[in-house]
């Protein structure tokens, strides 16, 4: 995992790079080091040392005269190397240097080869190709300067005041300035009306078994973040089962406002169930508005969801890094490819239901993806999302749609990964745990943390200056008092109108209440007093 950086084109001075590049040293406090190429291009990489902690070292040069750098981890870089770049001499044992080598022996057209989540850039002279993996996972922006200087960056703290635009790399591309962005990832599912796949739950157990299994791979101590939800317990129970018998127990992390927060109550019970060495962490409301600054400075956005559930990711996260653990699985994207926010109930039909799930995992990387990554490398915390693996994908995706809407199953949602893992003769977790009902991040904390932000961001910001929001934010302009005030701290850090168009907001369809907190649909019950019992049931 890094921060990295890239400036194609001449007369950047070296030392300006490097501070640049410092502007994300939180990504990666092992390493830091540049390459400046002979035609005066630079590579920068901020390094957490995940894989190869001896002789991994970015850059890296290939064979000859190409240079890279890369963010991520590529969990196939084992097969690569004794297959089709067996020839190849490597010089490290990172899983990066796949990279280099794949685009010397196929030139621009080797991405798909890629099983991992990466963003990377590529000098070769005066080629060079810049890449980001599937789905988004890992963060990657754009921009070109005055100068015409073309800028690739992890994060756009690092390039935001130098160059004149810039964006977001959109994901499944890779760009040369031969051929501009090419979408090299176009899946099967993409097309709606390619949901016609039989239901097979074993098939699903067993894929996302595999996901989690790639996602193992580390010569450093790895945790699972464990909320008690059915996503972060899945991934923490097969995790558990693929650790069974290592020296050093799994550590489990939760966090909520106290000890009675539903998703501390539930986190309990699931430990409890799986043996893992779990960490509760408790926050308050004062600790939370405190570091709403420093928040919005590492996560980039002010959407307010990822505000909302960014301030207990990035509060745990801090913890988890005091531990000595520097990677840690999650459970982002079951939502997305199963349908599981409560708002799908509420679909108004199966082709809108299948048309919602696509466009969701899309744009994740906008919003809960961008929240995770960035509010954990905030503390040099490599987060992996074993629900975003690119075959569990193709597989559950093309699902017919039918068997993944709630009002198949009495209105349970995300039934069938449910009942892929309900094996009572060997269960993966407690029954309780297994039928939770869906409850976002920011609600599960404990529900006073979202009504009392709510509350503080309205007595920060007064009516003349929601009035006026209009004229001082054209573009995307804030509609309550609590967008206001995130997006005037974004603006701050952030004041460039292509910083503002970077943001996405996510509003949830099909409801009457905007808001994008669980408890706003009509749906949402108390979780910890009713455990959607009829999920057990139905079959």
């Amino acid at each position: 995992m890094c921060g990295i950086l890239a400036v194609i084109g001449k007369g950047k001075d070296p030392q300006l790079v490097k501070e640049l590049s410092k502007r994300m040293s939180h990504r990666g406090v092992d390493e830091s080091d540049l390459h400046i190429m002979d035609n005066g291009s630079i590579l920068a990489s901020e390094c957490l040392s995940i894989i190869d902690l001896d002789s991994g070292r970015q850059p890296i040069q290939g064979s000859k005269n190409a240079w890279m750098v890369h963010n991520g981890e590529i969990y196939n870089h084992q097969e690569l190397r004794e297959g089709i770049l067996k020839h190849h001499t490597f010089r490290t044992k990172s899983d990066s240097e796949v990279i280099v080598h794949l685009y010397e022996e196929f030139g621009y057209d080797f991405c798909n080869l890629l099983d991992g989540d990466f963003a990377f850039v590529v000098i070769n002279g005066d080629d060079y190709i810049a890449g980001r993996d599937p789905i988004g996972v890992k963060p990657l922006y754009y921009g070109l300067d005055e100068r015409g200087r073309i800028y690739f960056s992890s994060e756009m703290k690092s390039i935001a005041d130098q160059c004149k635009s810039f964006s977001t790399f959109p994901p499944g591309h890779y760009y040369t300035a031969k051929t501009g962005f090419v979408k090299y990832y176009e899946p099967e599912y993409e097309e709606y009306e390619n949901a016609n796949q039989t239901l097979d739950l074993n098939l699903i157990r067993e894929s996302l078994i595999e996901a989690t299994r790639k996602r193992l791979m580390s010569d450093v101590p790895i945790g699972v973040l464990l909320s008690g939800g059915l996503d972060s317990s899945l991934t923490s129970a097969i995790a558990s089962r693929l650790l069974a018998g290592s020296n050093e127990k799994l550590h489990s992390f939760s966090i909520g406002l106290d000890a009675d927060s539903p998703d501390n109550i539930a986190a309990r019970k699931a430990a409890e169930f799986l043996g893992t060495q779990h960490h509760e962490i408790h926050f308050t409301i004062e600790e939370g508005v405190e570091i709403l600054d420093k928040l919005i400075y590492h996560i980039e956005t002010y959407d307010i969801i990822s505000v909302r559930s960014g301030v207990p990711m990035y509060l745990l996260a801090k913890a988890i890094k005091e531990k000595g653990i520097k990677v840690i699985l999650s459970g982002e994207g079951a939502d997305e490819v199963f349908g599981g926010h409560l708002y799908f109930r509420n679909a108004p039909s199966s082709e809108e239901f299948q048309k919602e799930t696509i466009e969701r995992v899309q744009k994740l990387f906008t919003a809960d993806i961008l929240r995770a990554d960035k509010s954990t490398m905030a503390h040099s915390l490599e987060l992996r999302v074993p629900f975003l693996d690119k075959d569990f994908l193709d597989i559950a995706i093309r699902i017919k749609t039918e068997e993944k809407q709630p009002k198949t199953y009495e209105a349970v949602e995300k039934y069938i990964l449910r009942k892929a893992f309900d094996t009572p003769e060997d269960p993966y977790l407690p029954s309780e745990i297994l039928w939770r009902q869906k409850e976002q991040f920011s609600d599960g904390v404990g529900y006073n943390w979202v009504d009392q932000l709510i509350e503080y961001c309205s007595s920060q910001v007064s009516d003349e200056q929601l009035a006026g929001a209009g004229g001082e934010f054209p573009y995307n302009s804030p509609t309550t008092k609590e967008a206001y005030l995130y997006r005037s701290i974004f603006h701050k850090h952030y004041p460039q109108v292509s910083a503002a168009q970077t943001v996405r907001k996510w509003i949830p369809k099909w409801q009457d209440n905007l808001d994008p907190s669980g408890r706003a649909n009509s749906a949402h019950l108390n979780a910890d007093t009713e455990i959607a019992k009829q999920g057990v049931t139905v079959d």
